[in-house]
C-alpha cells in the first residue's frame, strides 16, 4: 500500500498479566508502519498496570474503575481513540508477523467491509481451528451461530480448506478489525449484552445498514479462549441464552420474529431437556433464568440506538435451516457439508 491508514490494536484486560507477559511482545512486534497498541484495563484487581507500567512504560494505558464486560469496556475505551481502524484484540492471542497488513489493504480496497477478521487458530492446538472464530462467522435461522472450521464443538483441521477471502456474517470479537467511523455509526457494542455474541449483533446491524463482513485467512493468530469465561460455566450459558433472544428480536424483520422467536424457544427447551438428561440440572436453570430476563427486557423501554435504522442490505452468511438438524440429526460436522446443503 502506498498510503497506510492509521491503525489502533486495543487490547482489552482484565486481570490479564500472565496472558500480557505472554503475548504482548508479539504484538508490540507488528511491521503495519502506523500503529499504536493501547491497553484498556477493565478494572483489574491483579497487578498487570503496575506491571505494564514497569515493563512497557510507553504503552498507552486506558483505565476503567470496574469491570465493565466486553461490550461496555470497549465502548468506554474506543470513546477514547482516535485512528481509521481499530482492531479489538483478546489478550490472549499470539500474532504473527505481517498479520495487520493483508487486512487492512482489503478493507481499503473494498470500502464497505466495515469489519473483517484474520484466520483464527487454536493456540494450544495450532492444527485446528479456534472455536472463537475459525475462518468466519455464519449463523442459522433461529440465531445459532457457528463458523467456517468449527461447528458446535467440533473444530475442523486447517488444511487450507478456509482460504479464501470471504463475506461472513460475523467477525469475531478475539481479533475483529473494524473501521472506526462505522463502530461510532453504529453507536459501538449493545452495553446490555455484557459479554458473549455482542460482535455478532453489531456484524448483523452492520449488515444491515449496508456494510460487509469479512475474513482475511492471509492474516492469521492463535488464540488460547476461555480466558474469562470457560466454555460450559453457568454464566456463559446465561449470557449465550440470553442474548442471542435480544439478538434475534433486534435485527430480524416483524415477519420474521413471528415464527423464528417461537421456533428458538423451542429449541432452547429441547436443549433444556438434553441438559436435564446428562445430568446437568443447573443449565436447565439458566437457560429458563435467560428466557425470564429476555421476557422482561421485551415488555420494558429499550435503547432505540442499538436497533437497525434501515435494511438496505440482505446478510451475508446465513444458513436456512438449522444448524442443531444438521449436526445432531444428520451428523454433520463439517461447515462444507453442512453448507453445501443450503448455501445463502
Amino acid at each position: 500500500m502506498s498510503h497506510y491508514p492509521s491503525v489502533a490494536v486495543v487490547i482489552l484486560n482484565w486481570n490479564g498479566r500472565e496472558f500480557l507477559e505472554q503475548f504482548l511482545p508479539s504484538v508490540l512486534a507488528s511491521t503495519y508502519p502506523s500503529l499504536r497498541v493501547i491497553i484498556a484495563d477493565n478494572g483489574s484487581t491483579d497487578d498487570s498496570p503496575e506491571w505494564l507500567s514497569m515493563h512497557y512504560p510507553l504503552v498507552v494505558q486506558l483505565r476503567s474503575p470496574a469491570n465493565e464486560g466486553f461490550a461496555k469496556g470497549y465502548n468506554t475505551a474506543l470513546k477514547q481513540v482516535q485512528a481509521d481502524y481499530y482492531v479489538l484484540l483478546n489478550s490472549d492471542v499470539q500474532v504473527t508477523p505481517g498479520w495487520i497488513e493483508p487486512v487492512i489493504r482489503l478493507m481499503e480496497e473494498q470500502p464497505l467491509i466495515a469489519a473483517c477478521q484474520p484466520k483464527i487458530l487454536s493456540y494450544h492446538q495450532p492444527e485446528l481451528f479456534e472455536y472463537a472464530g475459525g475462518s468466519g462467522g455464519w449463523i442459522d435461522d433461529f440465531g445459532y451461530p457457528f463458523c467456517r472450521g468449527r461447528i458446535f464443538d467440533s473444530c475442523e483441521k486447517d488444511e487450507g480448506q478456509y482460504n479464501d477471502d470471504s463475506p461472513v456474517f460475523w467477525a469475531s470479537g478475539c481479533a475483529m478489525f473494524v473501521k472506526a467511523a462505522v463502530y461510532h455509526e453504529m453507536n459501538g457494542l449493545d452495553e446490555l449484552f455484557f459479554a458473549h455474541q455482542e460482535e455478532v449483533d453489531l456484524c448483523w446491524r452492520m449488515q444491515l445498514a449496508g456494510y460487509l463482513v469479512y475474513v482475511c485467512p492471509a492474516s492469521v493468530v492463535y488464540h488460547v479462549g476461555g480466558g474469562s469465561l470457560p466454555q460450559g460455566s453457568p454464566r456463559k450459558v446465561y449470557l449465550n441464552y440470553r442474548n442471542s433472544l435480544m439478538m434475534l428480536y433486534k435485527n430480524l424483520g416483524g415477519a420474521e420474529k413471528i415464527w423464528k422467536l417461537p421456533l428458538r424457544m423451542i429449541l432452547d427447551g429441547v436443549s433444556g431437556i438434553k441438559e436435564l438428561l446428562a445430568g446437568k440440572p443447573a443449565n436447565v436453570a439458566v437457560i429458563l433464568k435467560a428466557h425470564g430476563f429476555f421476557y422482561r427486557w421485551l415488555f420494558s423501554g429499550k435503547d432505540k440506538r442499538f436497533f437497525p435504522a434501515k435494511r438496505s442490505a440482505k446478510p451475508h452468511g446465513v444458513y436456512e435451516g438449522s444448524i442443531i438438524w444438521q449436526y445432531f440429526i444428520k451428523r454433520r460436522k463439517k461447515f462444507e457439508q453442512i453448507i453445501a446443503s443450503k448455501p445463502r
